[in-house]
């Protein structure tokens, strides 16, 4: 399959500009273009752009401007931004960079010099994504590690009042170690991941915080709602079938505490406290159940 070109939004009021960008651009990116600032912010409204190259003297608002809103918006402040712009001034050029630009080049530029430094910025912008990636998302099973969980899911408590916490742990995990080995425990940690991302809608946070044990924060519109969602999800992991390289079945379950945000619940570390002891009775009453906090 061909990799898919990356997206270059063009701002600029001079049609002169814009053909030399495109000649220069158009086989090798996918190219829009914007003749002023206010049509580029609704450009950027409905589509993804990966870099922009964005001139200063427009006729509505200025490129620093249209840089100032960029970087104020959580959906564009990380799109690179390279003026290229006849202005040549060190105040001009140290404007852009304090207002978010990534790079300066001056009218007339150099075509094989524009491209470098396109090249250069879209590479760094996927370096810092895939590093993100790794910092953000357990390796295993593809969904966020420890670190990315508490950080979102604190927001999400700060933000909403209609919330529930939900601790997961798969029930004699260390069984499942010591029986089929730990390449097959980490085939069920990966299979119950999936199981249970496929009942939660994208609102909800979901991450692996520790070796079998995971924790979701997500809202809710009844207590009924929220213990049918986790109830299912203990039913799916249950039908889960994992292949040893015996090819033995291997079945497992898993047990979860679930807690509701109220008025004394003043933390995100004590409602995950709640559900994490509601985890503790689910398991010491016979595992493979839901208990409600």
């Amino acid at each position: 399959m061909l990799n898919k070109k990356h997206t270059i939004l063009i701002v600029d009021d001079t049609a002169t500009n814009i053909d030399i960008l495109l000649e220069l651009l158009d086989s090798d990116y996918d190219v829009l273009v914007s003749l002023d600032g206010t049509n580029a912010l609704e450009i950027l409204k409905v589509e993804q752009v990966d870099l922009i190259l964005l001139d200063i003297m427009m006729p509505d608002i200025d490129g620093f401007e249209v840089c100032r809103i960029l970087k104020s918006q959580e959906m564009t402040k990380e799109i690179p931004i390279i003026f290229i712009t006849a202005k040549n001034d060190e105040d001009s050029i140290e404007k852009a960079y304090e207002v978010g630009g990534v790079d300066y080049v001056t009218k007339p530029f150099k075509s094989r010099e524009l491209s470098a430094r396109i090249k250069t910025q879209l590479k760094l912008r996927q370096l810092i994504l895939h590093l993100e990636k790794i910092a953000s998302y357990d390796e295993m099973t593809g969904i966020y590690n420890r670190r990315k969980f508490f950080e979102l899911a604190t927001k999400k408590f700060d933000e909403e009042a209609k919330l529930c916490a939900v601790i997961i742990d798969i029930d004699k995990f260390k069984n499942i170690n010591d029986t089929y080995g730990h390449p097959v425990g980490d085939k069920v940690i990966k299979e119950v991941a999936a199981s249970v991302t496929k009942n939660l809608d994208e609102m909800a946070i979901f991450g692996r915080v520790g070796g079998e044990e995971f924790a979701i924060l997500c809202s809710f519109d009844s207590k009924e709602s929220i213990v049918n969602l986790i109830e299912k999800i203990r039913l799916d992991v249950e039908l889960l079938e994992v292949y040893s390289d015996n090819n033995d079945i291997v079945k497992c379950t898993i047990s979860e505490g679930v807690a509701e945000k109220t008025k004394s619940v003043n933390s995100l570390d004590s409602l995950l406290k709640k559900a994490d002891l509601a985890l503790y009775e689910a398991k010491d009453s016979g595992r493979n159940k839901v208990l409600f906090r």
